[in-house]
């Protein structure tokens, strides 16, 4: 059985920093391209930052220069080091795992971590 568990979230100042990690389980990690999404209330989910299984990140344009991600596969983890935090990235973060196969695609998500970034 598969899982995603994300952690480190909370409140944190404006301008302060939070490392979410997810911890993945029951899956060959290494194989998977991960990606960190966040979502507002009433909002669409959005893609925040990728990193695939070869270890190349992207990430959206609200997220460049203040956002991380890593991975360690020993430890079938991904991080998203999160500095210059800003009120509107207050949302519940969530670890998302897609493998892409010729024969199908698998895709799995974290229950989200809530980050509020609030003074």
């Amino acid at each position: 059985q598969v899982q995603l568990v994300e952690s480190g979230g909370g409140l944190v100042q404006p301008g302060g920093s939070l490392r979410l990690s997810c911890a993945a389980s029951g899956m060959i990690f290494s194989r998977y391209d991960m990606g960190w999404y966040r979502q507002v209330p009433g909002q669409q989910r959005e893609l925040v930052a990728g990193i695939t299984s070869g270890g190349s990140t992207n990430y959206v344009d609200s997220s460049k220069g203040r956002f991380t991600s890593s991975r360690d596969n020993t430890k079938d983890t991904v991080y998203l080091q999160m500095n210059s935090l800003k009120p509107e990235d207050t949302a519940v973060y969530y670890c998302n795992a897609k493998y892409r196969h010729y024969i199908g695609t698998w895709d799995y998500w974290g229950q989200g971590t809530q980050v509020t970034v609030s003074s």
